[in-house]
């Protein structure tokens, strides 16, 4: 049985009382590239090195190139702000789903949210794209921006997802009209255990006019739970943006531990770290996780 990013398991400690041992098994997805930015998909399990609370841990699971399916929601902003570019999101977002069906797992699967200053569910998790395309046809661009509501939304349905869970906003900039705050949505990312991808479709070169705080909120979240931002240009930088989520999503590695040795009591938001050998390299995970 999966919850919010645990898969049970059992332990059975005889040993000194005073060791912390959880019964869970944290995962953690984990990009790792070169320091010219390229991808690195040949380690092996000795390469690589985890720490919960400062503390080593034991890889219990490693899996190269993860072949676990993938639950992908597609949140795309439709407030009044996108009007001029929201043509072009939509066309990138067709390929996208067109590229991700057309490969890898049979169980992987998009589902569709748009949000401007509500949050709507145009479909459930599919791999029809018939399904999708219908629901991408009819977005009209109004009101302001609840991105924070929307991945709180978002978060808790794809929590209950087998597994990998990726969230993919495409935006134009920040936050305007939640009630909820960025660290309610980062908590509830967390808690789903998924990585955050961020497209922000620049609208303006000069930061003059931009929503930085906002752009800066995007590529934070990405660096918390593992993913990261882009900002391109509508065309050909919009389309490359998808493509390089998806060659990340096809080359992750997948490490799997349970917590030993931890302070007692251990902090709420439990930091991890993964590191390898290669200094050169540079690892993209998660930084910690919520324990119980």
């Amino acid at each position: 049985m999966t919850r919010r990013g645990f898969l049970a398991g059992t332990v059975l400690l005889a040993q000194d009382p005073v060791l912390r041992v959880d019964v869970r098994l944290v995962r953690l997805l984990a990009t790792v590239k070169d320091q010219n930015g390229r991808l690195v998909g040949s380690l092996e399990k000795a390469d690589f090195s985890v720490t919960d609370c400062g503390v080593p841990q034991e890889i219990a699971v490693f899996e190269r190139h993860t072949e676990q399916p993938l639950s992908i929601a597609l949140m795309i902003d439709i407030s009044g702000s996108t009007a001029k570019d929201l043509k072009y999101e939509v066309e990138s977002a067709s390929r996208f789903l067109k590229a991700l069906t057309r490969e890898g797992n049979n169980g992987d699967a998009l589902s569709l949210y748009t949000f401007n200053h509500d949050v709507t569910m145009q479909s459930g998790y599919t791999r029809s794209q018939r399904r999708i395309q219908r629901a991408l046809k009819d977005l009209r661009p109004e009101g302001g921006t609840s991105l924070y509501d929307a991945l709180l939304l978002v978060a808790e349905p794809l929590s209950d997802r087998n597994g990998r869970r990726v969230i993919v906003v495409v935006t134009d900039g920040g936050d305007t009209t939640s009630v909820r705050s960025y660290h309610d949505a980062l908590r509830a990312v967390h808690q789903a255990d998924a990585v955050i991808y961020s497209i922000v479709v620049v609208p303006i070169v000069n930061d003059a006019g931009r929503n930085v705080g906002g752009e800066n909120a995007l590529t934070q979240l990405g660096k918390s739970t593992g993913g990261r931002a882009f900002f391109p240009t509508v065309g050909p930088q919009l389309d490359q943006a998808f493509a390089d989520i998806l060659r990340d999503l096809r080359t992750q590695y997948l490490l799997a531990y349970y917590p030993k040795g931890l302070p007692d009591p251990a902090p709420r938001f439990r930091p991890v770290r993964i590191e390898t050998q290669a200094p050169n390299l540079r690892v993209l995970a998660r930084d910690g996780y919520y324990g119980e």
